[in-house]
């Protein structure tokens, strides 16, 4: 049967509008942007399939575009619709980190970084300058490659925090392993970097480590 020929409580896209997204499931709003099924089969249905082929969401937008273009009931239009919701989505919560927002929310901030970092293939660095306010001066991705004593310089952090004429800093970096389980390598590292910035007055606020799913916070673990 054809989504049209449901009861109009059942459609996605009336259901949304009438009830909110929150109510729909994965496969219900995955079927809005597919627009259209295929012979023999609803949007919903071809999206259920995606989500049972891939197991979730987040393993389907991992997906490279050529291989799903090539699924039938896809192409090119739909896995273009599909990334661009991806990237809507993604813009939408780095608007939460642009200069001079203040922010407000610490659980918009933590998605958006959760969003920007998890699925990394290799360990990121990155600093979140704020004025004496708390808004947001920059974000900046400063290293790239395993977190150690030569991989990241207390001394470029401290020039860029100069440089920003920050007051505040919020450091962030990720673990591919997908366990955000601080090593004491990142103790030892975080105490450096406090130690550094304090000489310049400027106050680390928290660091933060991105897992699969999850994000430690060394201020709300007493290690700051």
């Amino acid at each position: 049967m054809a989504i049209q020929d449901w009861p109009v409580a059942e459609r996605p896209r009336e259901k949304l509008l009438e009830r909110g997204a929150s109510v729909l499931s994965d496969a219900e709003l995955l079927a809005i942007f597919l627009r259209t099924g295929m012979a023999g089969k609803t949007a919903v249905d071809l999206a259920r399939e995606l989500l049972n082929r891939y197991g979730s969401l987040r393993e389907l937008f991992q997906v490279p575009a050529p291989e799903l273009c090539a699924i039938a009931g896809l192409g090119d239009a739909k896995v273009a619709q599909l990334h661009a919701a991806l990237e809507l989505g993604r813009r939408y919560l780095a608007e939460r980190l642009k200069r001079g927002m203040e922010l407000r929310s610490v659980d918009d901030t933590r998605a958006y970084l959760q969003a920007e970092l998890r699925d990394r293939t290799q360990e990121v660095f990155c600093c979140l300058f704020l004025d004496n306010r708390h808004r947001v001066l920059a974000f900046e991705e400063l290293f790239r490659g395993t977190l150690n004593g030569t991989a990241v310089y207390p001394r470029e952090i401290v020039r860029r925090a100069i440089g920003h004429n920050a007051a505040a800093v919020i450091l962030v970096h990720n673990h591919p392993s997908g366990v955000a389980e601080p090593s004491r390598a990142d103790e030892l590292l975080t105490a450096r970097l406090k130690e550094a910035l304090a000489m310049i007055d400027v106050r680390l606020l928290d660091h933060l480590i991105v897992g699969d799913g999850e994000m430690v916070s060394f201020g709300e673990r007493g290690l700051l």
